[in-house]
C-alpha cells in the first residue's frame, strides 16, 4: 500500500512539473516534496477519483428545470405583477415630508415693539409654510424674545430661507435661532 502511494505521489509530481513548465503563469519553481515513510499503515482509499465523463454528465443536468415555455410564462406573470404594482402605487397619496420648527426671534432692546415684531414675522408668506402659536419669553433686563412655532414642507421651505426672510426686518430683529426642529 505504501509503495502504491509513493508511486502515485511520484506520478503526481511529474505531472505537476509538466503542467508548471507549460503554464506561463506558473514559472516559479515549486518546492520538492520529501518522501517520508509513514509510521503506521495507511488505509487504502475507499474509491478512486471519478472519471471525467461523469463530470460532463453533471453539467448537462438542469437542476432547476428551466424550460422556454416556463420562462415565457414567468415573464408574462412578472409583467402583469409589475403593472398591478404600478397601478396600486399610482393610487396611493403622495406623502409630504414636513418639519416642525420652533424659532427664537430676538429683538434689539427692551423698547422694541414685540407686537409689531410678531406681525412682521407672521407677514412672511411662503408656499409650504404655516405659522403656529407664539409666546414672549423673558431673556433678562426687561428684554423678551419671541418664540414662534411653524410647520414647513421640507422640499419647499428651508431653514436658511426662513431665517433670511425674518432677519430682513432689521429695525426689529437682531437675530433668529432655531430652538427646536423635528420631523413630522
Amino acid at each position: 500500500v505504501v509503495q502504491d502511494l509513493q508511486q502515485a505521489v511520484s506520478r503526481l509530481e511529474a505531472r505537476l512539473s509538466v503542467l508548471e513548465k507549460s503554464s506561463p503563469a506558473h514559472r516559479a519553481t515549486a518546492p520538492q516534496t520529501q518522501h517520508v515513510s509513514p509510521m503506521r499503515q495507511a488505509e487504502p482509499p475507499a474509491r478512486k477519483a471519478a472519471p471525467a465523463a461523469e463530470d460532463d454528465e453533471d453539467d448537462a443536468i438542469d437542476l432547476f428545470g428551466s424550460d422556454e415555455e416556463e420562462d415565457k410564462e414567468a415573464a408574462r406573470l412578472r409583467e402583469e405583477r409589475l403593472r398591478q404594482y404600478a397601478e396600486k402605487k399610482a393610487k396611493k397619496p403622495v406623502l409630504v415630508a414636513k418639519s416642525s420648527i420652533l424659532l427664537d426671534v430676538k429683538p434689539w432692546d427692551d423698547e422694541t415693539d414685540m407686537a409689531k415684531l410678531e406681525a412682521c414675522v407672521r407677514s412672511i408668506q411662503l408656499d409650504g409654510l404655516t405659522w403656529g402659536g407664539s409666546k414672549l419669553v423673558p431673556v433678562g433686563y426687561g428684554i423678551r424674545k419671541l418664540q414662534i412655532q411653524c410647520v414647513v414642507e421640507d422640499d419647499k421651505v428651508g431653514t436658511d430661507l426662513l431665517e433670511e426672510e425674518i432677519t430682513k426686518f432689521e429695525e426689529h430683529v437682531q437675530s433668529v435661532d432655531i430652538a427646536a426642529f423635528s420631523k413630522i
